[in-house]
């Protein structure tokens, strides 16, 4: 099994005008890693997903995806973009289509598939995320959490390297939350790598490789789940860690 880095991030910094949002971000991905990301909001952790995505480029520092650096001047976008999954916390589908022409419309256009072609993968993937039986219902017909593993399918389609999740399960009611993180968890078995912004704290402690802390733009801390939560080397991910597990434990969670 390979040990080369699926992702790599060196020195990443992102600025919005006078805004200094990353301030020097570098973290290694390996395969198979599922990597979430934890913090106080306006931290950076949604910034850094856009960066590796290319969505926002960083202001400075260097982003490899396996041996391509991806940063690099004159780097086709699009073609990194197909690489690289991204599911936003407000699903992004087309009203206007089916759940099953959201997934084949990428299909079709990007990867050039015949309809014949899109429509078998599409329905793998709906079957992949447990939605099958709504390929013919329109956004507007689906809740929140069968919105999101339609994003998720559709994600899934253009055949991804790694999987980026920007807080799925923070527009959703608590009582679809798990539907969501249970197809996410799955992928993880399957050995999906992926970057997930959450705040909920069980999946991560369950389905995690790593948990990296985030705050100010800045990484604090990082290490897998057993030693982020039980012993911390940095008092304030204690303090950050601690404070959002009695907040989900008492039951007022996302």
């Amino acid at each position: 099994m390979t040990t080369d880095p699926i992702l790599r991030l060196e020195n990443v910094h992102k600025s919005f005008g006078e805004t200094h949002v990353l301030k020097g971000v570098s973290l290694t991905i390996q395969p198979r890693d599922v990597v979430v990301l934890v913090g106080p909001s306006g931290t950076g952790k949604s910034t850094l997903l856009r960066c590796i995505n290319l969505l926002s480029p960083p202001t400075q520092g260097k982003i490899w995806l396996e041996e391509q650096e991806i940063t690099a001047p004159g780097v086709n976008q699009d073609k990194v973009r197909q690489r690289i999954g991204m599911v936003f916390q407000d699903f992004n589908l087309f009203t206007h289509l089916t759940a099953l022409g959201n997934v084949m419309v990428g299909l079709t256009r990007v990867r050039k598939m015949n309809k014949k072609e899109a429509y078998d993968l599409a329905m793998l993937e709906l079957d992949r995320v447990g939605l099958v039986d709504r390929a013919d219902h329109y956004p507007a017909q689906l809740s929140g959490g069968q919105k999101q593993r339609v994003a998720i399918a559709r994600a899934l389609g253009m055949d991804p390297h790694v999987m980026l999740f920007d807080e799925p399960t923070s527009a959703l009611d608590p009582e679809l939350t798990g539907e969501v993180l249970e197809v996410m968890q799955q992928l993880g078995q399957e050995g999906m790598t992926m970057m997930v912004v959450s705040h909920e704290m069980g999946f991560a402690r369950r389905v995690a490789s790593r948990i990296v802390f985030m705050e100010g733009g800045y990484i604090v801390e990082e290490g897998p789940p057993d030693q982020m939560f039980d012993a911390p080397r940095n008092e304030r991910t204690r303090e950050f860690l601690n404070k959002i597990s009695s907040f989900e434990d008492n039951g007022q969670g996302e």
